[in-house]
């Protein structure tokens, strides 16, 4: 890629983009020799609502260049009750989900470039220490990547078993984040205010 990334915060029009880039990265996985996204969990409805509900919040992101959309990313300061303790989601964090990156740019550091970023605007907006995501339980080779880029496992949720398939929490310090990575992406200067306030609810 020769041009650079450029981020936003994505709107209710980027809805079907994200859904297909899921719908994209699901036929892909298929010969990865895991379940992830085999099926939206737990319905297509329900997958689609979190989705939508990420974007009217405006904790969901999109990467693009010369309009077109590379990767996507939604974070928020609020854990998964489900999934982190009340003594993690007491501590000042950051939660990623649902990081995507188009398969055309694939290898090229997108993604991790992606959490870097919004790792930066967490510490800057609410002095995160950590950042937190919750993987796919079954897909070992998805664990390894984050892993390579200095996350430590630190447990199956309990929860997995019964409800919830993405239960593999990983965290990493803050401290750790590749802070020139971060700045990989530009942002329109009149949309920088955006960068801050958003309804984490």
């Amino acid at each position: 890629m020769t041009h650079i990334p450029h981020i936003r915060r994505g709107t209710a029009d980027d809805l079907d983009t994200i859904v297909g880039m899921i719908d994209e990265a699901a036929d892909w996985l298929r010969g990865k020799g895991t379940d992830q996204w085999a099926q939206p969990w737990p319905d297509r409805a329900a997958r689609d609502g979190r989705v939508r509900r990420g974007l009217r919040n405006g904790n969901t992101w999109i990467a693009e260049v010369d309009g077109q959309t590379i990767g996507t990313i939604t974070y928020r300061p609020h854990g998964n009750h489900m999934l982190w303790a009340p003594k993690e989601r007491r501590e000042d964090a950051v939660y990623v989900s649902r990081l995507i990156v188009a398969r055309n740019v694939a290898g090229e550091g997108i993604g991790a470039a992606l959490i870097d970023w919004a790792a930066a605007q967490a510490v800057r907006d609410w002095n995160a220490q950590w950042a937190r995501i919750d993987v796919w339980t079954t897909n070992e080779a998805l664990h390894g990547y984050y892993e390579k880029r200095g996350f430590r496992f630190l447990r199956i949720a309990a929860c997995e078993a019964k409800r919830y398939p993405s239960a593999a929490l990983f965290q990493k310090p803050t401290s750790e984040i590749d802070l020139e990575a971060s700045r990989r992406f530009t942002v329109d200067p009149v949309r920088e205010a955006q960068l801050v306030g958003a309804d984490c609810s």
